[in-house]
């Protein structure tokens, strides 16, 4: 079993960005969000007279999904933990998390959310969130036989973490220079006000984000990210701030050098723009405690400064670690289900706030779902998964996909109740980007295994 471990933002995008960023070294902690506008340029023409944003919600690790989206009815539950019955959640404390799907399941199937996800169930039975069922990286439908056989193209290097969430962002394993969020920027960067501000992450580099030529736009949970050199005296010295100021801005007589001036400006000009904007912004809806809960309060106010910033359409991506649950899921999983269940239904909250609920989708994202079969105190590396939409324009209270087959070597598993996905990434995305604006031409450059498929939107938003 592959077992390579990274929690945190794709390493291998952030070592390509390294490598770009060698020329720029002598800018310290200025060099990542400089570096981030130095490959901006006009991108293709997608114009839009309303606001949409997206937001992906990444858990990093591979989330457990038979301990996230639990199945209820009794038929259901006690095959599950047939399975895994030291990792048993006790079907009383799932009760008051029943979902009310408007169309039932076929044969009486039924789910509740996990302890610590109370929040979301009333966003669920009031149609505001979906629930996707079995969804993972695939190259095109693909069968049991066809997976055993290896008669079709699979993701290369399944249930490597690092792999599996570059093919996750990007449809591409580490390594990846885009992903399928920054190829949406591409189309609507030349319609913002500033192209700068379409493709933002509040959770480090990622390759989602990442375009063929917008490229995303790093902040922190705090705001921009300035550069203390000229924030505040360099050294306490005025003196050494000016010509830190000089040699960022500078004329110079050769073209590369200029360039390098023409970007640090634009830095500048761009991280006082924002930092402008959001200091005359704000968002009173409370948000819990908590790394994610810190960064989409963010980016809300983002969206609230979105009329500041010019922006159209926008693509945001926050993160949470923590889901490799191999040892200590019951220990681990509660909690970071509570963090993502209260995270999310505040920033629900504060998108109503702002009244753009209907403008902003959001969706969860993994490395890949796990084990149905307990390894003793966790679950292992699996992947097809379950994961959330919200969002007024989400045809929620309802269920996408099929409920797949309890068992441990049964239809929709390819060994330990590792689901075989029943939906791609790519129709996940398409359906996404379609609600975007993204037009039918151009789905096949955001999402490349999108012309495999005969149904290229679920139909949930």
């Amino acid at each position: 079993m592959h077992h390579f471990q990274k929690i945190q933002p794709d390493n291998a995008s952030r070592r390509s960005f390294l490598r770009r960023a060698s020329a720029l070294s002598v800018m310290g902690s200025a060099a990542p969000w400089a570096l981030s506008l130095s490959a901006m340029a006009d991108a293709a023409a997608a114009t839009a007279t309303d606001y949409k944003a997206l937001v992906c919600v990444f858990l990093y690790g591979g989330n457990d999904y038979a301990n996230t989206v639990v199945p209820y009815d009794q038929a259901s539950y006690d095959a599950q933990y047939a399975l895994r019955g030291n990792l048993r959640i006790d079907r009383a404390a799932l009760a008051p998390n029943l979902l009310a799907p408007t169309a039932a399941l076929a044969g009486g199937r039924q789910y509740a959310l996990a302890p610590g996800l109370e929040p979301l169930v009333p966003l669920f039975n009031a149609g505001q969130m979906a629930v996707m069922l079995n969804v993972g990286t695939l190259v095109q439908p693909t069968t049991l036989a066809q997976y055993q056989a290896r008669s079709v193209p699979l993701p290369p290097k399944l249930f490597s973490h690092n792999d599996q969430q570059s093919y996750w962002q990007s449809s591409s394993p580490e390594g990846a220079t885009s992903g399928w969020g920054g190829r949406m920027g591409d189309l609507f960067a030349s319609g913002n006000g500033n192209a700068t501000f379409t493709s933002m992450g509040v959770s480090g580099n990622a390759v989602y984000l990442a375009g063929k030529s917008a490229v995303q736009y790093q902040v922190t949970p705090n705001g921009a990210v300035a550069v203390n050199g000229l924030r505040t005296p360099l050294f306490g010295s005025a003196a050494a701030s000016s010509v830190l100021q000089s040699l960022m801005t500078g004329a110079r007589a050769q073209p590369l050098e200029n360039e390098y001036v023409r970007v640090c400006q634009r830095s500048l000009d761009a991280n006082a723009q924002l930092g402008s904007a959001l200091g005359a912004t704000s968002v009173t809806t409370p948000f819990p405690s908590g790394s994610l809960a810190d960064q989409l309060k963010m980016v809300a106010r983002l969206i609230a400064a979105r009329n500041a910033l010019g922006a159209r359409r926008q693509v945001f991506f926050v993160s949470i670690g923590g889901f490799d649950t191999h040892d200590g899921l019951l220990k681990v999983h509660p909690g970071l289900m509570a963090s993502v269940g209260g995270a999310l239904a505040a920033f629900y909250r504060a998108t109503v706030e702002l009244g753009v609920d209907s403008q902003v989708t959001t969706f969860t994202a993994s490395d890949f779902g796990r084990t149905l079969v307990s390894n003793s105190d966790g679950s292992d590396h699996g992947w097809g998964s379950m994961h959330f939409v919200l969002g007024g324009a989400v045809k929620g209270a309802a269920y996408y996909g099929t409920a797949p087959v309890i068992a441990n070597g049964g239809p929709d598993d390819v060994g330990q109740g590792r689901l075989l996905p029943g939906l791609s990434v790519d129709q996940y995305g398409a359906t996404l980007a379609s609600w975007l604006g993204v037009s039918t031409t151009d789905l096949a450059s955001v999402l490349p295994n999108l012309g495999n498929y005969s149904q290229r939107n679920l139909g949930f938003v």
